[in-house]
């Protein structure tokens, strides 16, 4: 079946893109985007992230909430910042961030397809998180977030995607994080067709981030299918919005742990329990595992380098091979007592992005006991999970660099205030 297709996307004039593209809305919390925003009028985050502009008490998940969130998109439509594509496209997608270059196609993809496991997840969704995106994608008759997605890649998809990207963009810009978002709009329909043709081959794609987006899509498409007698299928509310970049271009940073205390444990007495799974090496410098199975770990103003004993490591289970399984099974789970990381509020977790300073910050400020640095989950990792029906511990993998919010997005019907269809 169909696992994407084109569609009229709800996007910036050129002249204000700049002034729009926000970092995702999951990246900052409130006061962040708070600041982020300020002197920024056109900013997506007042549309990502309403609740900015009302009182900094208001809960993130109070209705008015959404409804200033849908307040905003009127207002941007109606001073013409924001205006839909007449037809479908797709959009070429391009981000560059320290040397690192990927480029993805926009699109839909279909809900179907991720009901039926060809649009493949490795992660369990927090029911709160799910509700939350659905209050807004109904509040705003659109979906705002692209999810991320991966596929095998394949040369004849990079053939097309180069030659298209040969044109000149319709944005180019760096975002105040520094990172460098391009975009190519493709409405022609040959070119349209082109790219149909080049992913007709895909059959499978995978979530690489957007779990709670994916599945807050599905359940409007379950609730709009509903109450719709007419339903034919065709609806925008049967697709959600992605872009998909091919795996060979992704880039995986680690995903760091630490530790408000040793579970009752002196010094001493967790090392002793830690070297039970692991051979401990002291380290002058700070570590940054070179290969899977090691670890670093900073204690007490200390690194030490951890190996996983090989006995310790099993070789036929996806999930349980991953380093961050083998840390939680054999040191965090076991020593630490924490055995669920989900929700237990003694852990918390540090993208790679942030560096090892970042760890040593925190348990020198005193606020944490222990910080563990892992060596990057790799895709071909998550796509043997994903592939064997499994789900990964969380936070698994940090992905870098982030997509943008506000450069396009999917519109499931009337837009608040628009007077279309």
């Amino acid at each position: 079946m169909r696992l994407i297709r084109p569609f009229p996307g709800l996007r910036p004039v050129p002249e204000h893109a700049a002034d729009v593209v926000a970092p995702p809305y999951d990246v900052l919390n409130s006061e962040e985007a708070r600041e982020r925003a300020r002197g920024r009028p056109w900013s997506f985050l007042h549309i990502s992230k309403p609740e900015i502009d009302l009182p900094p008490q208001t809960d993130p998940h109070d209705p008015a909430v959404y409804a200033k969130g849908a307040e905003n998109l009127r207002r941007m439509l109606e001073a013409g910042i924001l205006c839909q594509d007449e037809r479908p496209c797709y959009y070429l997608y391009r981000l560059e961030m320290n040397g690192h270059v990927q480029t993805g196609l926009v699109a839909v993809a279909s809900v179907e397809a991720y009901e039926r496991g060809l649009i493949k997840r490795h992660e369990f969704t927090r029911p709160d998180k799910e509700d939350d995106r659905v209050r807004q994608i109904d509040a705003l008759n659109a979906q705002t977030g692209p999810v991320f997605l991966t596929y095998r890649h394949r040369p004849e998809i990079d053939s097309v995607v180069q030659a298209l990207t040969r044109r000149e963009p319709d944005y180019d810009l760096v975002a105040d994080d520094g990172v460098r978002h391009t975009l190519w709009a493709i409405c022609e329909p040959d070119d349209v067709a082109s790219l149909d043709r080049a992913f007709a081959q895909v059959d499978t794609m995978y979530i690489a981030d957007g779990h709670h987006r994916s599945a807050a899509a599905a359940r409007v498409a379950a609730m709009r299918r509903a109450a719709n007698p007419a339903h034919t299928g065709e609806e925008p509310y049967n697709w959600f919005q992605v872009v998909v970049f091919p795996d060979n271009q992704m880039k995986i940073l680690d995903y760091n742990r630490v530790v408000r205390d040793l579970n009752g444990l002196d010094t001493g007495g967790f090392l002793a329990r830690v070297r039970e799974a692991f051979e401990v090496e002291p380290s002058e410098v700070p570590v940054r595992p070179a290969r899977p199975g090691e670890f670093g770990m900073y204690l007490d103003g200390h690194w030490y380098r951890l190996r996983i004993r090989p006995e310790r490591a099993p070789s036929d289970d996806p999930v349980g091979r991953l380093d961050v399984s083998l840390l939680q099974n054999n040191l965090i789970g076991p020593v630490l007592g924490i055995t669920d990381p989900r929700r237990d509020q003694r852990i918390d977790f540090v993208g790679g992005i942030r560096g090892l300073e970042e760890l040593v910050r925190r348990v020198d400020s005193g606020e944490m006991k222990v910080a563990f640095s892992l060596y990057p989950t790799s895709l071909e990792q998550l796509m043997a999970v994903a592939d064997a029906g499994e789900v990964m511990p969380p936070k698994s993998t940090w992905f870098e660099p982030k997509l943008a919010d506000g450069l396009v997005s999917h519109v499931l019907g009337e837009l608040p205030g628009s007077g279309r269809e």
